[in-house]
């Protein structure tokens, strides 16, 4: 089994339309280096928007309250700018690593993810227990089931700013996130095979 890294201390008819699948590349040169996500005008303050990915445009969930340029910790807004897929982790339940050019490693019960603004810790991963305000990366909702973290306030990082921001599954019917991106989790493992290792999430209004 791989060994974690350790820490640093309703659906819409109107949206994009269920796709076939992606192309898988047979070339490294093939796969996307560039994935935007942008909110649907009609909901630009709530939850719902469209990631595009190559030439194919998949439904995706966003912050509930929409996309800001100023996020801040428990704002639910998802964060706008250019944002490296850096780590994934996937839920060995679910079946083995997923086939992808990004770094993942199995998650367990004892790894979490610290968003507490007071803590040395903040925005970083962790392991458990801990008395800060964390999440837990195990989760029995299946969210957490793939989940990739973001390049948003890692570093430096900004006391206060967010943290905590994630690619992951989406809710049934693209419920709210208090900040992240999520996918369906059949898109979303359609289409990690095609992200190239530098792969950048690009969030606009």
């Amino acid at each position: 089994m791989t060994t974690p890294p350790k820490p640093r201390t309703s659906r819409s008819t109107h949206l994009a339309k269920p796709h076939k699948g992606l192309i898988q590349p047979k070339r490294a040169a093939d796969r996307i280096s560039r994935i935007v996500a942008t909110a649907v005008p009609r909901y630009a303050a709530g939850a719902r928007g469209r990631l595009h990915a190559g030439q194919t445009v998949i439904a995706c969930a966003i912050g509930a309250a929409g996309i800001s340029n100023r996020k801040r910790e428990g704002d639910h807004a998802s964060p706008a700018g250019y944002f490296r897929l850096i780590d994934g982790f996937f839920k060995p339940l679910i079946g083995r690593r997923p086939r992808t050019a990004l770094r993942f490693s199995p998650v367990n019960r004892t790894l979490g993810w610290c968003d507490d603004p007071n803590s040395g810790n903040y925005n970083r991963l962790v392991h458990l227990p801990i008395t800060a305000r964390h999440e837990d990366l195990w989760r029995d909702d299946g969210l957490y089931d793939l989940v990739i973290v973001l390049d948003y306030n890692i570093v430096p990082r900004r006391k206060g700013a967010g943290s905590a921001i994630f690619l992951h599954c989406a809710r049934p019917g693209f419920a709210p996130t208090e900040g992240c991106i999520a996918l369906r989790p059949e898109d979303l493992r359609k289409l990690l095979p095609r992200l190239a290792r530098d792969a950048v999430l690009i969030v606009k209004r």
